[in-house]
């Protein structure tokens, strides 16, 4: 069977391939981290031939990316503590635990270092709109306690949330500090409740 015909059918070949290939690649960036991490070494890992591996993922950095993409889900699980500001710390502190991360941090940085071609496009997509599922419930569960209120923009409060900790990962080179979770979640809802207090005075 050709290896097309291979990538369309569901699991099978394909998926075992795929799946040795990613664990390979992740080997390869714990070991030797994003710039070190070469396509022939992941390749020699997995099994298969260098030209699968450009076939499929085109370059290095997509693969790289799906294969960081994949481990990213395991630091994704939102808490529900209850509260809000709990939530939200709790959820940062993940954030900040993985980025400071070498893999966490690599895969940040090439995550914004990606391109437009179809592949990074859709990795880059897949990987925000699952956090944004999953850590938009943080805010809805609030909104439904009337911690929050009715008319709070949830993907806006994330944005406002995990935004100043990507910025120093990719663009300052800062480091993140434990105490930065609590700063942020506290600086956010004060904003986030103090705009809901005056909509409520002016209504």
């Amino acid at each position: 069977m050709s290896d097309q015909g291979a990538q369309r059918r569901p699991g099978g070949r394909s998926a075992r391939v795929r799946r040795a290939v990613l664990d390979a690649a992740l080997d390869a960036l714990h070991e030797h981290g994003m710039a070190g991490m070469a396509v022939a070494d992941v390749a020699s890992r997995a099994g298969v031939h260098e030209t699968s591996i450009y076939r499929r993922w085109g370059t290095r950095e997509n693969l790289m990316i799906e294969a960081l993409l994949e481990e990213a889900e395991e630091w994704g699980q939102v808490p529900d503590t209850g509260s809000l500001r709990d939530d939200l710390i709790a959820y940062a502190g993940r954030l900040v635990t993985y980025l400071t991360s070498p893999v966490g941090s690599a895969f940040d940085r090439a995550l914004a270092a990606s391109g437009d071609d179809p592949a990074a496009t859709e990795a880059r997509n897949r990987y925000w709109e699952t956090r944004f599922a999953r850590s938009s419930e943080i805010v809805k569960r609030a909104i439904g306690r009337g911690e929050l209120p009715e008319t709070t923009d949830v993907r806006l409060a994330i944005e406002m949330l995990v935004a100043p900790m990507h910025f120093k990962v990719v663009l300052t080179r800062e480091p993140l500090d434990p105490e930065l979770p609590e700063l942020l979640v506290d600086s956010l809802l004060h904003g986030l409740v103090g705009r809901g207090d005056s909509d409520a005075s002016t209504a």
